[in-house]
């Protein structure tokens, strides 16, 4: 007989003659990460007293210290207390730093978290290193804590710890129960065991569920070794069958400790628990729960039946609550961890009473923002934002402007300040800025592999980002004459629906400095002129191709062919689902095939520029198009259906 594995201790050296309660197929379905499989094993790793700010220190806390004690109330408390206020963005400067000051000017601060952020990149990387290479199914849930998958990689150890679980089912039939462990007791080290609510069932011998949860707590036992070992950071974790158990599992004994909850034990853990400290039950629902039957207690809501919940509660939320105060949960761990937006903010208290004081904040918002955009790999082209948004408060009114990102030019920190001066010159327009109480600058919509190509969504205005018309070119557009050939031989050498997609990327309104020229369909008709009159230097010049149906400008023939296909292949799509189309009848489309070839419209006057008095009246043209036809929705192109004939 072969030694003893790591984590047991053998009791007898026969193997148990009875059968697992487990078959082949569900060891088999941890491999796949599958969420049906009973033996999938789940870890919750949190940072302990991460934020200096907002989680006081475990040694303070036993002062009485809590998260919303001022430093004179914490120092009355604990005399020796050392207080280090966190990194902050001083007004006026484009760099945050630590100030000994900040916590007596904090109404000119504001907090920086890039130095947590940081730290948490590199806890993240010595995670994964910590991990075999092609099983890290790691999901990040906030920037001091993360949940890991490991049911792939205890398979792994499973299968060579136990070389009888390699060779294939009785009568290749998946469905066989497997043999059940060795008679072993397990080693759970320091491990914090939530116990049984029968004491002599820790005597009963272990099946496979015990086992794979004991090689789960060996490899996070190690995991925050390292992290201890190599960035000096203590963690604890939760080790269990599920997200909502690990998690759960991870807060029971805090700090630096590890908790396992072995499926057997799931009941009396969760039954000394109030259900509002379960996530997803800690706000409204919970609260509504709690009053529904007078009680907050696990304990006391399991005699409730499942129909009784779903009467009051709805069906689907009923059975939810039913299955998950026993413990059941089968959400996955995703591996997704790229943030969608960002968002820098600050509440000014005094108030901010003038542009200036403005603009120094979104000068350091921008600067926020770029930073850890160039961390996102905005400058290896990696990702990058579409759409960027400010908000304004005063006197308890919140008022908005957004702006598109010209995904064709670099973008910097000094873009992202010009525009958030335009919004702000735009929401200035609508009247009274002053006092303000809050400004707060994100950007969204982020893409990945940004390229020349654009897909058939770049013609659809969607969200906050229908309230901006980008209406300016850079180039002067082309002889029709000489792209007519080109365009017929690309048509033909490009068949069926990927000729409705251009190939070309539009320019914006960006001058020499990469400023974007944007123009809100809220404004009136006076401001848009005002507008214009001061870009007069910008030499921006006014598209020459209109598509008849939308309003739309379009750099040259080419464009204006590529989206007049387009509205083609969304009447197409209507039709197909019955629906009405956008131009609400057949000729449309004939329009639309017709006007693939239309002469460009008679430039102005003054060479080869624009003159910059007519663009008022084709930006109030558009308004008004706009206004009497709402924008489309969201196309999915997985679903447009073109005939051959087409």
């Amino acid at each position: 007989m072969s030694s003893p594995s790591p984590g047991f201790q053998v009791s007898s050296p026969i193997h148990g003659s009875g059968k697992s309660r487990f078959t082949y197929r569900q060891l088999g379905l941890m491999a796949s990460y599958s969420t049906s499989s009973p033996l999938r094993v789940i870890a919750h790793i949190d940072l302990d007293a991460f934020y200096a700010q907002c989680a006081i220190n475990y040694p303070a806390r036993e002062f009485g210290i809590g998260r919303h004690c001022t430093v004179t109330e914490a120092k009355k408390l604990c005399p020796t207390l050392i207080a280090q206020h966190v990194a902050t963005w001083k007004e006026g400067e484009e760099k945050w730093a630590y100030h000994d000051d900040a916590a007596s000017h904090i109404g000119t601060h504001k907090v920086s978290l890039d130095p947590y952020r940081l730290q948490s990149r590199k806890i993240l990387a010595l995670i994964k290193q910590c991990l075999p290479t092609n099983m890290q199914k790691v999901e990040k849930a906030s920037i001091d804590e993360v949940f890991i998958d490991l049911s792939a990689q205890v398979h792994s150890v499973l299968l060579r710890r136990f070389p009888e679980l390699t060779g294939p089912p009785p009568y290749d039939d998946s469905t066989e129960k497997l043999p059940l462990p060795p008679t072993t007791a397990l080693d759970w080290q320091v491990d914090v065991l939530v116990g049984l609510n029968d004491a002599e069932a820790e005597i009963d011998d272990p099946d496979w569920d015990d086992v794979a949860i004991l090689i789960g707590s060996e490899i996070v036992r190690d995991i925050r070794a390292e992290v201890r070992r190599t960035l000096n950071y203590t963690c604890s974790a939760g080790v269990a069958s599920n997200k909502m158990l690990s998690k759960l599992g991870s807060g029971y004994r805090k700090p630096n400790q590890q908790t396992v909850i072995r499926n057997r034990a799931v009941q009396r853990f969760l039954s000394d628990m109030k259900f509002t400290k379960i996530r997803n039950l800690g706000g409204k629902l919970g609260d509504q729960v709690k009053s529904m039957f007078n009680t907050e207690l696990v304990e006391e809501m399991l005699h409730v039946p499942v129909e009784q919940l779903q009467l009051k509660l709805g069906t689907e939320t009923g059975l939810w609550f039913y299955n998950t105060i026993r413990g059941v949960d089968s959400s996955e761990v995703t591996s997704r961890m790229q943030i969608k937006s960002m968002l820098s903010a600050k509440s000014f208290q005094p108030t901010i009473n003038s542009m200036e004081q403005a603009a120094k904040w979104l000068r350091i918002f921008a600067a926020d923002i770029f930073s850890r955009l160039v961390e996102e790999g905005v400058l290896e082209h990696k990702r990058r934002p579409k759409t960027i948004h400010l908000h304004h408060r005063s006197a308890g009114q919140t008022r908005s402007r957004t702006s598109g990102l010209s995904q064709g030019k670099p973008l910097d920190e000094a873009i992202l300040f010009d525009i958030a001066k335009s919004l702000m010159t735009q929401i200035a327009s609508e009247g009274k800025l002053w006092p303000c109480a809050n400004l707060s600058l994100s950007v969204g919509g982020f893409e990945d592999g940004i390229t020349g190509n654009m897909g058939i969504g770049t013609f659809l205005v969607k969200g906050d980002d229908a309230r901006v018309v980008k209406v300016t070119s850079r180039e002067p557009p082309p002889d029709l004459s000489s792209h007519e050939p080109q365009e017929k031989k690309r048509r033909l050498e490009s068949p069926g629906i990927q000729r409705f997609f251009p190939k070309k990327e539009l320019p914006t309104g960006e001058d020499g400095e990469g400023r974007v020229d944007v123009i809100d369909i809220d404004h009136t008709h006076q401001d848009i002129e005002r507008r214009v009159s001061n870009s007069r230097s910008r030499q921006v010049f006014i598209t020459e191709y209109m598509c008849p149906r939308c309003n739309a400008g379009l750099e040259s023939a080419e464009a204006l062919q590529n989206h007049n296909d387009w509205h083609m292949a969304k009447d197409l799509q209507d039709e197909e689902r019955g629906k009405s189309t956008f131009a609400s009848s057949k000729s449309a489309v004939t329009r639309s095939q017709k006007n693939a070839t239309l002469t460009p419209r008679k430039k102005p006057s003054g060479g080869g520029g624009a003159d910059p008095h007519a663009l008022p009246w084709l930006v109030w043209r558009r308004h008004s198009a706009e206004a009497q036809e709402p924008p489309l929705g969201r196309i999915d192109k997985s679903n447009i259906k073109v005939n051959a004939a087409a």
